[in-house]
Protein backbone atom coordinates (compact mmCIF):
# COMPACT_ATOMS: atom_id res chain seq x y z
CA UNK A 1 0.00 0.00 0.00
CA UNK A 2 1.23 3.49 -0.88
CA UNK A 3 1.55 5.44 2.39
CA UNK A 4 3.76 8.42 1.57
CA UNK A 5 4.71 10.55 -1.44
CA UNK A 6 7.38 13.25 -1.27
CA UNK A 7 7.79 15.62 -4.23
CA UNK A 8 10.39 18.39 -4.49
CA UNK A 9 11.25 20.88 -7.28
CA UNK A 10 9.01 19.35 -9.94
CA UNK A 11 6.86 21.52 -12.23
CA UNK A 12 4.67 23.78 -10.05
CA UNK A 13 5.62 22.02 -6.81
CA UNK A 14 8.42 23.40 -4.64
CA UNK A 15 8.11 20.71 -1.97
CA UNK A 16 5.09 18.75 -0.80
CA UNK A 17 4.37 15.59 1.17
CA UNK A 18 1.24 13.43 1.00
CA UNK A 19 0.36 10.73 3.52
CA UNK A 20 -2.16 8.32 2.01
CA UNK A 21 -4.37 5.95 3.98
CA UNK A 22 -6.38 2.80 3.41
CA UNK A 23 -9.66 3.13 1.58
CA UNK A 24 -10.60 5.83 -0.90
CA UNK A 25 -8.12 8.73 -1.19
CA UNK A 26 -9.47 11.61 -3.29
CA UNK A 27 -7.47 14.43 -4.91
CA UNK A 28 -9.49 17.37 -6.21
CA UNK A 29 -8.90 20.98 -7.25
CA UNK A 30 -9.43 23.49 -10.02
CA UNK A 31 -8.38 22.59 -13.55
CA UNK A 32 -4.66 23.37 -13.91
CA UNK A 33 -4.03 23.37 -10.16
CA UNK A 34 -1.47 20.59 -10.46
CA UNK A 35 -3.32 17.30 -9.95
CA UNK A 36 -1.60 15.78 -12.97
CA UNK A 37 1.80 16.75 -11.51
CA UNK A 38 1.17 14.42 -8.56
CA UNK A 39 0.43 11.56 -10.92
CA UNK A 40 3.43 12.49 -13.07
CA UNK A 41 5.70 12.48 -10.01
CA UNK A 42 4.44 9.04 -9.05
CA UNK A 43 5.16 7.81 -12.58
CA UNK A 44 8.76 9.01 -12.13
CA UNK A 45 9.08 7.09 -8.86
CA UNK A 46 7.88 4.02 -10.75
CA UNK A 47 10.67 4.28 -13.33
CA UNK A 48 8.97 6.10 -16.19
CA UNK A 49 10.90 8.39 -18.57
CA UNK A 50 11.68 11.88 -17.25
CA UNK A 51 10.14 14.74 -19.32
CA UNK A 52 12.68 17.49 -20.05
CA UNK A 53 10.41 20.23 -18.72
CA UNK A 54 9.71 18.47 -15.40
CA UNK A 55 12.30 20.35 -13.29
CA UNK A 56 10.98 23.51 -11.67
CA UNK A 57 14.41 25.06 -10.95
CA UNK A 58 17.02 23.59 -13.31
CA UNK A 59 19.85 24.56 -10.95
CA UNK A 60 18.51 22.21 -8.26
CA UNK A 61 17.68 18.50 -8.34
CA UNK A 62 14.11 17.27 -8.44
CA UNK A 63 13.22 14.53 -5.97
CA UNK A 64 10.32 12.13 -5.71
CA UNK A 65 9.98 9.36 -3.13
CA UNK A 66 7.15 6.84 -2.88
CA UNK A 67 6.92 4.66 0.24
CA UNK A 68 5.00 1.39 0.22
CA UNK A 69 4.22 -0.79 3.23
CA UNK A 70 4.64 -4.56 2.90
CA UNK A 71 1.33 -6.15 3.81
CA UNK A 72 1.50 -9.88 3.00
CA UNK A 73 3.77 -12.86 2.40
CA UNK A 74 3.31 -12.78 -1.37
CA UNK A 75 4.80 -9.28 -1.51
CA UNK A 76 7.70 -10.42 0.67
CA UNK A 77 8.28 -13.38 -1.62
CA UNK A 78 8.34 -11.10 -4.68
CA UNK A 79 10.90 -8.78 -3.07
CA UNK A 80 13.12 -11.71 -2.09
CA UNK A 81 12.95 -13.12 -5.63
CA UNK A 82 14.07 -9.71 -6.93
CA UNK A 83 16.90 -9.60 -4.34
CA UNK A 84 15.59 -6.46 -2.61
CA UNK A 85 16.38 -5.89 1.06
CA UNK A 86 13.48 -4.54 3.14
CA UNK A 87 12.06 -4.27 6.65
CA UNK A 88 8.38 -3.38 6.68
CA UNK A 89 8.43 -0.96 3.75
CA UNK A 90 9.93 -0.26 0.33
CA UNK A 91 10.99 3.24 -0.76
CA UNK A 92 11.19 3.92 -4.50
CA UNK A 93 12.97 7.19 -5.23
CA UNK A 94 14.25 9.23 -8.14
CA UNK A 95 16.70 12.16 -8.10
CA UNK A 96 16.55 14.22 -11.29
CA UNK A 97 19.01 16.78 -12.65
CA UNK A 98 19.40 18.45 -16.03
CA UNK A 99 21.81 15.78 -17.24
CA UNK A 100 20.69 12.55 -15.57
CA UNK A 101 18.45 10.80 -13.10
CA UNK A 102 19.33 8.38 -10.30
CA UNK A 103 16.89 5.63 -9.28
CA UNK A 104 17.04 3.96 -5.86
CA UNK A 105 15.20 1.24 -3.96
CA UNK A 106 15.63 1.54 -0.20
CA UNK A 107 18.69 3.74 -0.78
CA UNK A 108 20.41 1.35 -3.20
CA UNK A 109 21.04 2.62 -6.74
CA UNK A 110 19.22 0.52 -9.36
CA UNK A 111 18.30 0.85 -13.07
CA UNK A 112 15.03 2.69 -13.74
CA UNK A 113 13.64 -0.53 -15.25
CA UNK A 114 13.90 -2.19 -11.86
CA UNK A 115 11.82 0.61 -10.32
CA UNK A 116 9.22 -0.09 -12.97
CA UNK A 117 9.30 -3.84 -12.29
CA UNK A 118 8.98 -3.45 -8.53
CA UNK A 119 6.31 -0.74 -8.79
CA UNK A 120 4.20 -2.89 -11.12
CA UNK A 121 3.73 -5.34 -8.24
CA UNK A 122 2.47 -2.66 -5.83
CA UNK A 123 0.39 -0.22 -7.86
CA UNK A 124 -1.89 -0.13 -10.90
CA UNK A 125 -2.41 3.28 -12.54
CA UNK A 126 -5.37 3.90 -14.79
CA UNK A 127 -4.91 7.11 -16.76
CA UNK A 128 -7.44 9.23 -18.58
CA UNK A 129 -6.69 7.70 -21.98
CA UNK A 130 -6.31 4.08 -20.90
CA UNK A 131 -9.86 3.24 -21.88
CA UNK A 132 -8.65 3.64 -25.46
CA UNK A 133 -6.72 0.39 -25.03
CA UNK A 134 -10.09 -1.38 -24.93
CA UNK A 135 -10.31 -0.72 -28.66
CA UNK A 136 -7.41 -3.16 -29.11
CA UNK A 137 -8.83 -6.67 -28.81
CA UNK A 138 -5.37 -8.10 -28.04
CA UNK A 139 -5.72 -6.35 -24.68
CA UNK A 140 -8.93 -8.28 -24.03
CA UNK A 141 -7.15 -11.65 -24.13
CA UNK A 142 -4.40 -10.23 -21.92
CA UNK A 143 -7.02 -9.18 -19.34
CA UNK A 144 -8.60 -12.62 -19.38
CA UNK A 145 -5.20 -14.30 -18.99
CA UNK A 146 -4.45 -11.99 -16.06
CA UNK A 147 -7.74 -12.93 -14.43
CA UNK A 148 -6.98 -16.65 -14.68
CA UNK A 149 -3.26 -16.21 -14.17
CA UNK A 150 -2.85 -18.88 -11.49
CA UNK A 151 -3.94 -21.64 -13.89
CA UNK A 152 -3.26 -20.06 -17.27
CA UNK A 153 0.33 -18.87 -16.74
CA UNK A 154 1.86 -22.36 -16.15
CA UNK A 155 0.14 -23.64 -19.32
CA UNK A 156 1.45 -20.66 -21.31
CA UNK A 157 4.99 -21.37 -20.05
CA UNK A 158 4.70 -24.98 -21.27
CA UNK A 159 3.25 -23.71 -24.53
CA UNK A 160 6.27 -21.47 -25.13
CA UNK A 161 8.63 -24.44 -24.77
CA UNK A 162 6.57 -26.67 -27.06
CA UNK A 163 6.19 -23.89 -29.63
CA UNK A 164 9.96 -23.28 -29.60
CA UNK A 165 10.62 -27.01 -30.13
CA UNK A 166 8.07 -27.11 -32.95
CA UNK A 167 9.54 -24.05 -34.66
CA UNK A 168 13.06 -25.51 -34.55
CA UNK A 169 11.91 -28.84 -35.99
CA UNK A 170 9.89 -27.08 -38.67
CA UNK A 171 12.88 -24.98 -39.74
CA UNK A 172 15.14 -28.05 -39.71
CA UNK A 173 12.70 -30.03 -41.84
CA UNK A 174 12.26 -27.20 -44.39
CA UNK A 175 16.02 -26.73 -44.62
CA UNK A 176 16.53 -30.48 -44.97
CA UNK A 177 14.11 -30.64 -47.88
CA UNK A 178 15.93 -27.80 -49.63
CA UNK A 179 19.44 -29.17 -48.98
CA UNK A 180 18.63 -32.63 -50.42
CA UNK A 181 19.68 -31.32 -53.85
CA UNK A 182 23.27 -30.76 -52.67
CA UNK A 183 23.55 -34.01 -50.71
CA UNK A 184 26.41 -35.58 -52.74
CA UNK A 185 28.52 -32.47 -52.45
CA UNK A 186 27.84 -32.22 -48.71
CA UNK A 187 28.81 -35.87 -48.21
CA UNK A 188 32.19 -35.33 -49.86
CA UNK A 189 32.91 -32.21 -47.78
CA UNK A 190 31.95 -33.91 -44.53
CA UNK A 191 33.98 -37.03 -45.34
CA UNK A 192 37.03 -34.84 -45.96
CA UNK A 193 36.56 -33.10 -42.60
CA UNK A 194 36.11 -36.40 -40.74
CA UNK A 195 39.23 -37.89 -42.36
CA UNK A 196 41.28 -34.78 -41.58
CA UNK A 197 40.34 -34.81 -37.88
CA UNK A 198 40.57 -38.59 -37.44
CA UNK A 199 43.99 -38.77 -39.10
CA UNK A 200 45.32 -36.22 -36.61
CA UNK A 201 44.61 -38.68 -33.75
CA UNK A 202 43.94 -35.84 -31.31
CA UNK A 203 44.35 -36.14 -27.55
CA UNK A 204 42.62 -33.45 -25.47
CA UNK A 205 45.21 -31.30 -23.65
CA UNK A 206 47.98 -32.31 -26.04
CA UNK A 207 48.30 -28.82 -27.51
CA UNK A 208 48.94 -27.27 -24.10
CA UNK A 209 51.66 -29.81 -23.31
CA UNK A 210 53.32 -29.25 -26.69
CA UNK A 211 53.16 -25.46 -26.27
CA UNK A 212 55.04 -25.81 -22.98
CA UNK A 213 57.68 -28.07 -24.58
CA UNK A 214 57.99 -25.80 -27.60
CA UNK A 215 58.59 -22.73 -25.42
CA UNK A 216 61.18 -24.67 -23.43
CA UNK A 217 63.10 -25.96 -26.46
CA UNK A 218 62.96 -22.74 -28.44
CA UNK A 219 64.59 -20.94 -25.49
CA UNK A 220 66.92 -23.78 -24.47
CA UNK A 221 70.13 -21.89 -25.35
CA UNK A 222 69.22 -18.98 -23.07
CA UNK A 223 68.17 -21.42 -20.34
CA UNK A 224 71.48 -23.34 -20.49
CA UNK A 225 73.52 -20.12 -20.36
CA UNK A 226 71.60 -18.89 -17.32
CA UNK A 227 71.86 -22.24 -15.53
CA UNK A 228 75.61 -22.46 -16.19
CA UNK A 229 76.14 -19.00 -14.75
CA UNK A 230 74.17 -19.97 -11.66
CA UNK A 231 76.18 -23.18 -11.29
CA UNK A 232 79.51 -21.36 -11.75
CA UNK A 233 78.61 -18.81 -9.08
CA UNK A 234 77.89 -21.51 -6.55
CA UNK A 235 80.05 -24.54 -7.37
CA UNK A 236 83.42 -23.16 -8.58
CA UNK A 237 86.45 -22.71 -6.33
CA UNK A 238 85.60 -19.05 -5.84
CA UNK A 239 81.85 -19.62 -5.71
CA UNK A 240 79.34 -19.34 -2.93
CA UNK A 241 79.79 -22.92 -1.78
CA UNK A 242 83.54 -22.48 -1.20
CA UNK A 243 82.98 -19.17 0.65
CA UNK A 244 80.34 -20.71 2.89
CA UNK A 245 82.70 -23.61 3.71
CA UNK A 246 85.45 -21.14 4.72
CA UNK A 247 82.94 -19.23 6.87
CA UNK A 248 81.96 -22.44 8.64
CA UNK A 249 85.59 -23.24 9.41
CA UNK A 250 86.13 -19.74 10.79
CA UNK A 251 83.17 -20.04 13.16
CA UNK A 252 84.16 -23.56 14.23
CA UNK A 253 87.57 -22.26 15.32
CA UNK A 254 86.05 -19.87 17.87
CA UNK A 255 82.76 -21.49 18.87
CA UNK A 256 84.29 -22.88 22.11
CA UNK A 257 84.45 -19.29 23.47
CA UNK A 258 80.70 -18.62 23.09
CA UNK A 259 77.88 -21.18 22.84
CA UNK A 260 75.89 -18.89 20.53
CA UNK A 261 78.55 -19.23 17.81
CA UNK A 262 77.78 -22.93 17.42
CA UNK A 263 74.19 -21.98 16.50
CA UNK A 264 75.50 -19.68 13.76
CA UNK A 265 77.85 -22.31 12.38
CA UNK A 266 74.93 -24.79 12.38
CA UNK A 267 72.88 -22.32 10.33
CA UNK A 268 75.70 -21.99 7.81
CA UNK A 269 75.96 -25.77 7.59
CA UNK A 270 72.28 -25.86 6.59
CA UNK A 271 73.01 -23.24 3.93
CA UNK A 272 75.95 -25.28 2.69
CA UNK A 273 73.73 -28.37 2.43
CA UNK A 274 71.10 -26.44 0.44
CA UNK A 275 73.75 -25.08 -1.96
CA UNK A 276 75.16 -28.56 -2.48
CA UNK A 277 71.69 -29.91 -3.28
CA UNK A 278 71.16 -27.00 -5.65
CA UNK A 279 74.44 -27.69 -7.46
CA UNK A 280 73.54 -31.33 -8.01
CA UNK A 281 70.00 -30.48 -9.25
CA UNK A 282 71.09 -27.69 -11.62
CA UNK A 283 73.89 -29.85 -13.03
CA UNK A 284 71.41 -32.64 -13.73
CA UNK A 285 68.99 -30.15 -15.32
CA UNK A 286 71.74 -28.85 -17.67
CA UNK A 287 72.61 -32.40 -18.69
CA UNK A 288 68.93 -33.21 -19.42
CA UNK A 289 68.65 -30.12 -21.64
CA UNK A 290 70.57 -31.85 -24.40
CA UNK A 291 68.30 -32.59 -27.38
CA UNK A 292 68.55 -32.93 -31.11
CA UNK A 293 66.95 -30.70 -33.76
CA UNK A 294 64.63 -33.47 -34.90
CA UNK A 295 62.75 -33.38 -31.55
CA UNK A 296 62.15 -29.65 -31.90
CA UNK A 297 61.02 -30.09 -35.52
CA UNK A 298 58.57 -32.85 -34.57
CA UNK A 299 57.02 -30.74 -31.81
CA UNK A 300 56.76 -27.68 -34.06
CA UNK A 301 55.16 -29.71 -36.86
CA UNK A 302 52.63 -31.31 -34.51
CA UNK A 303 51.70 -27.95 -33.00
CA UNK A 304 51.18 -26.45 -36.45
CA UNK A 305 48.80 -29.29 -37.32
CA UNK A 306 46.78 -28.94 -34.13
CA UNK A 307 46.61 -25.14 -34.43
CA UNK A 308 45.45 -25.48 -38.03
CA UNK A 309 42.61 -27.79 -36.94
CA UNK A 310 41.66 -25.42 -34.13
CA UNK A 311 41.58 -22.51 -36.56
CA UNK A 312 39.24 -24.45 -38.88
CA UNK A 313 37.01 -26.23 -36.39
CA UNK A 314 37.96 -24.80 -32.96
CA UNK A 315 38.77 -22.68 -31.11
CA UNK A 316 39.74 -25.58 -28.78
CA UNK A 317 40.60 -29.23 -29.35
CA UNK A 318 37.38 -30.13 -27.53
CA UNK A 319 35.49 -28.13 -30.15
CA UNK A 320 37.36 -29.97 -32.91
CA UNK A 321 36.30 -33.32 -31.44
CA UNK A 322 32.71 -32.06 -31.10
CA UNK A 323 32.83 -31.18 -34.78
CA UNK A 324 33.96 -34.73 -35.53
CA UNK A 325 31.00 -36.14 -33.60
CA UNK A 326 28.48 -33.82 -35.25
CA UNK A 327 29.88 -34.52 -38.74
CA UNK A 328 29.70 -38.28 -38.16
CA UNK A 329 26.04 -37.90 -37.22
CA UNK A 330 25.41 -35.64 -40.17
CA UNK A 331 27.13 -38.11 -42.52
CA UNK A 332 24.94 -40.88 -41.19
CA UNK A 333 21.90 -38.72 -41.97
CA UNK A 334 23.06 -37.85 -45.46
CA UNK A 335 23.95 -41.43 -46.40
CA UNK A 336 20.46 -42.56 -45.37
CA UNK A 337 18.68 -39.31 -46.13
CA UNK A 338 15.24 -40.77 -46.74
CA UNK A 339 15.19 -42.27 -43.25
CA UNK A 340 16.48 -38.98 -41.80
CA UNK A 341 13.68 -37.03 -43.49
CA UNK A 342 11.12 -39.58 -42.41
CA UNK A 343 12.30 -39.46 -38.78
CA UNK A 344 12.36 -35.66 -38.88
CA UNK A 345 8.88 -35.55 -40.36
CA UNK A 346 7.59 -37.89 -37.66
CA UNK A 347 9.19 -35.74 -34.95
CA UNK A 348 7.64 -32.63 -36.49
CA UNK A 349 4.19 -34.25 -36.62
CA UNK A 350 4.52 -35.36 -33.02
CA UNK A 351 5.57 -31.86 -31.96
CA UNK A 352 2.69 -30.33 -33.94
CA UNK A 353 0.22 -32.64 -32.20
CA UNK A 354 1.63 -31.62 -28.81
CA UNK A 355 1.33 -27.97 -29.84
CA UNK A 356 -2.29 -28.37 -30.95
CA UNK A 357 -3.16 -30.27 -27.77
CA UNK A 358 -1.76 -27.61 -25.45
CA UNK A 359 -3.39 -24.84 -27.52
CA UNK A 360 -6.74 -26.64 -27.13
CA UNK A 361 -6.09 -27.01 -23.41
CA UNK A 362 -5.32 -23.29 -23.12
CA UNK A 363 -8.50 -22.42 -25.05
CA UNK A 364 -10.55 -24.59 -22.72
CA UNK A 365 -9.07 -22.95 -19.60
CA UNK A 366 -9.52 -19.46 -21.05
CA UNK A 367 -13.18 -20.11 -21.81
CA UNK A 368 -13.69 -21.51 -18.31
CA UNK A 369 -12.35 -18.30 -16.78
CA UNK A 370 -14.34 -16.15 -19.22
CA UNK A 371 -17.52 -17.87 -17.94
CA UNK A 372 -16.48 -16.83 -14.44
CA UNK A 373 -15.36 -13.32 -15.39
CA UNK A 374 -18.28 -12.18 -17.56
CA UNK A 375 -21.09 -12.34 -14.93
CA UNK A 376 -18.92 -10.37 -12.51
CA UNK A 377 -18.26 -7.70 -15.14
CA UNK A 378 -21.97 -7.54 -15.99
CA UNK A 379 -22.75 -7.07 -12.30
CA UNK A 380 -20.09 -4.36 -12.01
CA UNK A 381 -21.50 -2.63 -15.09
CA UNK A 382 -24.99 -2.75 -13.58
CA UNK A 383 -23.61 -1.05 -10.46
CA UNK A 384 -22.23 1.65 -12.76
CA UNK A 385 -25.71 2.44 -14.14
CA UNK A 386 -25.58 0.26 -17.26
CA UNK A 387 -29.20 -0.90 -17.26
CA UNK A 388 -30.03 -4.19 -19.03
CA UNK A 389 -26.44 -4.45 -20.22
CA UNK A 390 -25.24 -7.52 -22.10
CA UNK A 391 -21.52 -8.29 -21.97
CA UNK A 392 -19.81 -11.27 -23.52
CA UNK A 393 -16.55 -12.51 -24.97
CA UNK A 394 -16.34 -13.79 -28.55
CA UNK A 395 -13.68 -16.42 -29.27
CA UNK A 396 -12.22 -17.20 -32.70
CA UNK A 397 -9.27 -19.34 -33.79
CA UNK A 398 -6.21 -18.14 -35.65
CA UNK A 399 -5.08 -19.88 -38.84
CA UNK A 400 -2.13 -21.43 -37.02
CA UNK A 401 -0.82 -21.69 -33.45
CA UNK A 402 1.45 -19.06 -31.91
CA UNK A 403 3.51 -18.93 -28.73
CA UNK A 404 0.38 -17.42 -27.09
CA UNK A 405 -1.97 -20.12 -28.30
CA UNK A 406 -4.44 -20.19 -31.17
CA UNK A 407 -7.08 -17.90 -29.68
CA UNK A 408 -8.38 -14.51 -30.61
CA UNK A 409 -10.89 -13.14 -28.13
CA UNK A 410 -12.84 -9.90 -28.00
CA UNK A 411 -15.25 -8.37 -25.51
CA UNK A 412 -18.61 -7.47 -27.02
CA UNK A 413 -21.40 -5.42 -25.44
CA UNK A 414 -24.93 -4.17 -25.84
CA UNK A 415 -25.70 -1.20 -23.61
CA UNK A 416 -29.37 -0.85 -24.51
CA UNK A 417 -32.19 -3.40 -24.74
CA UNK A 418 -32.75 -4.64 -28.29
CA UNK A 419 -29.39 -3.47 -29.57
CA UNK A 420 -27.10 -6.09 -31.12
CA UNK A 421 -23.86 -7.03 -29.40
CA UNK A 422 -20.96 -4.95 -30.76
CA UNK A 423 -17.19 -4.83 -30.22
CA UNK A 424 -16.08 -2.32 -27.58
CA UNK A 425 -14.23 -0.32 -30.23
CA UNK A 426 -17.63 0.59 -31.67
CA UNK A 427 -18.73 2.21 -28.40
CA UNK A 428 -18.56 5.94 -29.13
CA UNK A 429 -18.97 7.44 -25.67
CA UNK A 430 -15.80 8.12 -23.67
CA UNK A 431 -17.89 8.00 -20.50
CA UNK A 432 -19.13 4.50 -21.35
CA UNK A 433 -15.60 3.34 -22.12
CA UNK A 434 -14.38 4.70 -18.78
CA UNK A 435 -17.07 2.86 -16.89
CA UNK A 436 -16.43 -0.37 -18.79
CA UNK A 437 -12.73 -0.13 -17.98
CA UNK A 438 -13.53 0.59 -14.31
CA UNK A 439 -15.80 -2.47 -14.19
CA UNK A 440 -13.07 -4.65 -15.70
CA UNK A 441 -10.38 -3.19 -13.47
CA UNK A 442 -12.36 -3.69 -10.29
CA UNK A 443 -13.19 -7.31 -11.15
CA UNK A 444 -9.61 -8.07 -12.25
CA UNK A 445 -8.30 -6.47 -9.05
CA UNK A 446 -9.79 -9.34 -7.07
CA UNK A 447 -7.52 -11.76 -8.94
CA UNK A 448 -4.19 -9.99 -8.44
CA UNK A 449 -1.97 -9.04 -5.51
CA UNK A 450 -1.74 -5.31 -6.23
CA UNK A 451 -2.85 -3.34 -3.19
CA UNK A 452 -3.14 0.13 -4.72
CA UNK A 453 -5.26 1.29 -7.66
CA UNK A 454 -4.99 4.84 -9.00
CA UNK A 455 -7.68 6.36 -11.22
CA UNK A 456 -6.94 9.62 -13.00
CA UNK A 457 -10.27 11.31 -13.79
CA UNK A 458 -12.14 8.07 -14.35
CA UNK A 459 -15.26 10.27 -14.29
CA UNK A 460 -14.64 11.83 -17.72
CA UNK A 461 -17.95 12.31 -19.53
CA UNK A 462 -20.07 11.16 -16.55
CA UNK A 463 -22.74 13.02 -14.57
CA UNK A 464 -26.01 12.63 -12.65
CA UNK A 465 -27.12 9.15 -11.51
CA UNK A 466 -24.18 7.56 -13.28
CA UNK A 467 -21.79 9.72 -11.27
CA UNK A 468 -23.43 8.53 -8.05
CA UNK A 469 -23.18 4.90 -9.19
CA UNK A 470 -19.51 5.44 -9.99
CA UNK A 471 -18.82 6.88 -6.54
CA UNK A 472 -20.53 3.94 -4.86
CA UNK A 473 -18.56 1.44 -6.94
CA UNK A 474 -15.25 3.12 -6.03
CA UNK A 475 -16.24 3.01 -2.36
CA UNK A 476 -16.97 -0.73 -2.58
CA UNK A 477 -13.62 -1.41 -4.27
CA UNK A 478 -11.84 0.68 -1.61
CA UNK A 479 -13.00 -1.73 1.11
CA UNK A 480 -10.46 -4.30 -0.15
CA UNK A 481 -7.98 -2.15 -2.08
CA UNK A 482 -6.39 1.20 -1.50
CA UNK A 483 -7.89 3.51 -4.15
CA UNK A 484 -6.43 6.90 -5.07
CA UNK A 485 -8.64 8.91 -7.39
CA UNK A 486 -8.27 12.28 -9.11
CA UNK A 487 -11.78 13.58 -9.74
CA UNK A 488 -13.94 16.54 -10.76
CA UNK A 489 -17.19 14.95 -9.57
CA UNK A 490 -18.59 16.01 -6.19
CA UNK A 491 -20.39 12.64 -5.82
CA UNK A 492 -17.04 10.81 -6.06
CA UNK A 493 -15.20 13.30 -3.82
CA UNK A 494 -17.91 12.96 -1.14
CA UNK A 495 -17.11 9.23 -0.79
CA UNK A 496 -13.50 9.95 0.22
CA UNK A 497 -12.04 8.35 3.32
CA UNK A 498 -9.32 10.98 2.98
CA UNK A 499 -9.66 14.07 0.79
CA UNK A 500 -6.76 16.21 -0.47
CA UNK A 501 -7.13 19.64 -2.05
CA UNK A 502 -4.63 20.75 -4.68
CA UNK A 503 -4.48 24.51 -5.15
CA UNK A 504 -2.44 26.86 -7.31
CA UNK A 505 -1.43 30.31 -6.06
CA UNK A 506 1.11 33.04 -6.80
CA UNK A 507 3.92 33.97 -4.42
CA UNK A 508 5.73 37.04 -5.70
CA UNK A 509 6.55 36.19 -9.30
CA UNK A 510 6.22 32.40 -8.84
CA UNK A 511 3.22 30.13 -9.36
CA UNK A 512 3.15 27.29 -6.83
CA UNK A 513 0.91 24.26 -6.31
CA UNK A 514 0.20 23.14 -2.75
CA UNK A 515 -1.53 20.08 -1.30
CA UNK A 516 -3.57 20.02 1.90
CA UNK A 517 -5.50 17.37 3.85
CA UNK A 518 -9.01 18.77 4.34
CA UNK A 519 -11.16 18.96 7.46
CA UNK A 520 -14.94 18.42 7.31
CA UNK A 521 -15.61 22.15 6.82
CA UNK A 522 -12.93 22.32 4.11
CA UNK A 523 -14.61 19.43 2.31
CA UNK A 524 -18.00 21.13 2.45
CA UNK A 525 -16.53 24.20 0.78
CA UNK A 526 -14.69 22.11 -1.87
CA UNK A 527 -17.80 20.08 -2.71
CA UNK A 528 -19.80 23.30 -2.97
CA UNK A 529 -17.24 24.66 -5.43
CA UNK A 530 -17.41 21.43 -7.42
CA UNK A 531 -21.22 21.65 -7.46
CA UNK A 532 -21.63 25.25 -8.54
CA UNK A 533 -18.28 26.80 -9.44
CA UNK A 534 -17.71 30.31 -8.09
CA UNK A 535 -21.38 30.99 -7.15
CA UNK A 536 -21.46 29.23 -3.77
CA UNK A 537 -24.72 29.89 -1.95
CA UNK A 538 -26.04 28.55 1.34
CA UNK A 539 -28.26 26.19 -0.67
CA UNK A 540 -25.20 24.80 -2.43
CA UNK A 541 -23.41 24.44 0.91
CA UNK A 542 -26.43 22.50 2.21
CA UNK A 543 -26.27 20.26 -0.88
CA UNK A 544 -22.58 19.63 -0.16
CA UNK A 545 -23.33 18.61 3.44
CA UNK A 546 -26.14 16.38 2.18
CA UNK A 547 -23.70 14.65 -0.19
CA UNK A 548 -21.26 14.03 2.66
CA UNK A 549 -24.04 12.68 4.91
CA UNK A 550 -25.26 10.35 2.14
CA UNK A 551 -21.72 9.09 1.54
CA UNK A 552 -21.18 8.47 5.24
CA UNK A 553 -24.43 6.52 5.56
CA UNK A 554 -23.69 4.52 2.40
CA UNK A 555 -20.25 3.47 3.66
CA UNK A 556 -21.62 2.61 7.12
CA UNK A 557 -24.25 0.34 5.58
CA UNK A 558 -21.96 -1.48 3.13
Amino acid sequence: MLVYLHVKNLALIEEEEIEFEKGLNILSGETGAGKSIILGALHLALGEKVPQEMLRDETKPGIVEATFTITDDEERKLLEEMDISYDDEVILSRKITESRSVAKINGEVVPADKLKLVGSHFIDIYGQSEHQSLANKKKHLMMLDEYGKAEIEPVKEDLKEIYSEYTQLKNEYENACQSNENRDRDIEIIKHTIEEIQTANIRIGEDEELEEQYNLLSNSEKIVVGCNEAYNNTANSDGVSDKVARAIRSLKSVEDYDSRLSEYSSMLEDVDSIISDFNREISSYITDMDFDDSTFTEIESRLNLLNSLKQKYGPTLSDVMDRLDSDNKRLEQLEDYDKYLEDLKNSLNESENKLNDICDKLTEIRKKYSYDLLPKVRSALGALNFLDVEFDMYFTRLDKPTSNGIDEAEFIISTNPGEPMKPLKNIASGGEMSRIMLALKTVLATADLIDTMIFDEIDAGISGRTAQALSEKLSVVAKDKQVICITHLPQVAAMADKHFLIEKHVEGTKTISSISDMTYDDRVEELARMLSGSNVTETVMANARELLDYAKNYKNNQ
